[in-house]
């Protein structure tokens, strides 16, 4: 089998990969939808899981999705979100996407699958998204989606899952920390479009 990176060079193909990471209700979602509206191929580690769940005909609750993650990566290793992503990313070159390509990946939770992606793109930038627990707890609670938790011992629970994975690390590393903090919706957007215009003129594609 083809080495991932390898293949990409032989391709003549650079992507240039904005690994994202955040707390739950840090505004990683926000940041995905920006990148997405200004023309960035999003991928969302969390879908893998979902498919995996729906593939398995199990229901798709935040109890599953922490589930299937740890069964996952137990079977297959930590890396195992990442090799998928990077093969989902890979694949739309042979639908004819090539040339240098900027990919945010939404969801990193773990040194391991940093380490993968950056053995498999040209360029890896790690961006964090920070905000205190109270906000996000605040955040989640309002937002009122499926899975989100309803009380705060349900909050702190679903953080310390997101931990044990290996989270806090990634975040304490970052290229860009981001702050989401004490700012409305719309100045949160200002940032994040700045900082991707900053990524593509300081992480330009060289191939």
């Amino acid at each position: 089998m083809i080495d991932i990176r390898e293949f990409i060079m032989m391709d003549g193909m650079c992507i240039v990969a904005i690994v994202l990471a955040g707390m739950p209700g840090s505004g990683k979602s926000v940041f995905s939808e920006i990148a997405r509206d200004q023309g960035f191929e999003v991928y969302v580690m969390g879908d893998v899981i979902r498919g995996e769940l729906i593939r398995r005909g199990m229901q798709v609750t935040r109890e599953n999705m922490a589930y299937m993650a740890r069964e996952l990566r137990r079977l297959y290793g930590e890396d195992i979100i990442a090799r998928r992503i990077a093969e989902e990313i890979l694949a739309r070159s042979t639908r004819g996407v090539s040339g240098c390509r900027y990919v945010v990946i939404d969801g990193s939770r773990s040194l391991a699958e940093l380490e993968f992606f950056k053995k498999s793109f040209s360029s890896v930038v790690l961006v964090a998204i920070h905000a205190s627990p109270l906000t996000r707890y605040r955040r989640l609670v309002s937002r009122g989606r499926e899975g989100d938790p309803r009380a705060w011992d349900e909050f702190t629970a679903r953080d310390a899952l997101e931990l044990s994975m290996g989270l806090g690390s990634l975040i304490a590393i970052a290229d860009i920390m981001v702050v989401n903090e004490n700012i409305d919706l719309e100045s949160f957007r200002r940032t994040v479009s700045n900082v991707l215009e900053y990524i593509k003129t300081r992480w330009r594609c060289s191939c």
